[in-house]
């Protein structure tokens, strides 16, 4: 171990045992002892940079990014020019620099000479303070503003330089301001009466505002349309809402997933609570059906509510020409997803029932018990609202909200003009083996 290296070390130690020394005498002393480790970790000539760190960074992170202020409203064209006023300058200054691929991996507790680019980086970009000085650590204001960062860009938010962290930091200043520009013609767009409550699904995010007197009062996470089946721009209101739905099979499933699996596995209609009825309404039963036949059978596949529904416990329904909806899904796991864009259009909603129960406020009788009890019931149930909620679906990749905050996203369906912008969406998601409805076919 090198001199400098054992200094560092006994450097941290000294302020370790300080600070444990402190907490026993605690014990005794509360405030005189939260004085004096305070004291310990704001002096200036406590050590190095190498030494610093900042308990606040994490909660600091949070509270900077993730707030109650709307994408959309009358104000948001005025919040993105002021974020393009900011990168304009950026880019006048000569931008940021790169972030070179040998600092991924990078985290707290890592000591090198090119932490300091990761921190010149991270200044310019207004995710570190200046005074967090150019030293080789990357200690945990280093850690608080790559949380900063990965919260800005939609990414996991673990301190960690990973690969995607990474190639979203080495898009140009240039090429971010761009996105911004384009995306202040979509916002002003949008910047009209939009309703005292309104619903917001933000495509490129993957995720849901409900939105009341202009303060964002839920947020849902969501998945929505891959890129061969995109989910489209609507403009409509929502209607109704229907707890325990039916879900209808599509001609395209029925031809080349459900009629292969029958010839397979008879069962699997039954096991998955599909059933079939004519043009009649009348049911048919399946083993009356030949499933050799040169042409699938001309019949409804219905398959019945419950957990293995394909809509599970909701489906919520809007005016719009495509038969897009909103629904509860049973495979919750896709919500965990970095890369959430594997539907066929239609938007999975993860906590599917705080949505509901807000939507449903103004319909008399549907309290959040009542609605908790219907799904129980497994019965299927269609509820008109009592009052309309407009819902926008829109397609936003970079904003900037009251807070100042500037927030960027893939261009999922490359629609901002920039190749550079869709680079972590082409290995980031799956791609689909099936028919493009594959997503809602029962796995059971």
């Amino acid at each position: 171990m090198s001199k400098k290296s054992e200094s560092e070390l006994l450097s941290r130690r000294t302020v370790l045992r300080s600070a444990a020394s402190l907490g026993a005498v605690a014990l005794a002393a509360p405030a005189l002892a939260q004085d004096a480790l305070q004291e310990i970790i704001s002096a200036p000539q406590r050590g190095t940079w190498d030494d610093q760190f900042d308990a606040n960074a994490a909660s600091r992170t949070a509270v900077d990014v993730v707030s109650n202020n709307p994408v959309l409203g009358p104000a948001s064209p005025m919040y993105i020019q002021q974020a393009i006023s900011t990168y304009q300058t950026i880019v006048a200054n000569g931008g940021w620099p790169e972030v070179m691929p040998a600092q991924a991996g990078m985290r707290i507790g890592t000591v090198d000479p090119v932490v300091q680019q990761l921190r010149q980086r991270l200044m310019i970009a207004g995710d570190l303070p200046r005074s967090a000085g150019m030293s080789n650590s990357f200690d945990s204001y280093v850690d608080g503003a790559v949380k900063r960062f990965q919260a800005r860009h939609g990414l996991p938010i673990d301190g960690v330089l990973g690969d995607y962290t990474l190639k979203a930091m080495n898009i140009p200043a240039q090429t971010r301001l761009g996105q911004l520009e384009t995306n202040l013609v979509r916002v002003q767009a949008m910047s009209g009466d939009l309703g005292e409550r309104y619903v917001m699904v933000n495509i490129p995010a993957a995720y849901i505002e409900a939105v009341e007197n202009g303060r964002v009062v839920l947020r849902n996470t969501a998945v929505v349309g891959r890129i061969d089946r995109p989910t489209h721009i609507i403009n409509s209101k929502i209607y109704e809402v229907i707890l325990n739905p039916y879900w209808t099979a599509p001609r395209s499933i029925i031809e080349k997933d459900i009629v292969p699996l029958m010839r397979k596995d008879p069962t699997y209609l039954s096991r998955n609570n599909i059933r079939l009825f004519d043009g009649r309404g009348q049911e048919v039963a399946p083993e009356t059906v030949d499933w050799f036949a040169p042409k699938a059978p001309n019949l409804m596949f219905r398959q019945d509510p419950g957990k293995n529904n394909a809509m599970a416990s909701t489906k919520i329904n809007f005016h719009n020409p495509n038969n897009e909806y909103m629904h509860d899904t049973p495979q919750q796991g896709l919500f965990n997803k970095l890369m959430r864009f594997e539907s066929s259009g239609c938007v999975r909603v993860q906590n599917v029932r705080d949505l509901i129960t807000w939507l449903l406020r103004d319909t008399p009788g549907w309290s959040r018990q009542e609605i908790e009890r219907v799904i129980a019931s497994r019965q299927n149930n269609p509820i008109k609202l009592a009052v309309e909620v407009p819902v926008y679906f829109v397609y936003i990749t970079a904003w900037s909200a009251k807070d100042g905050v500037v927030q960027f996203r893939d261009d999922i369906y490359q629609r901002d003009g920039a190749t550079e912008l869709a680079l972590q969406t082409k290995t980031g998601v799956e791609q689909s083996a099936g028919p493009i409805d594959d997503d809602m076919l029962p796995q059971q």
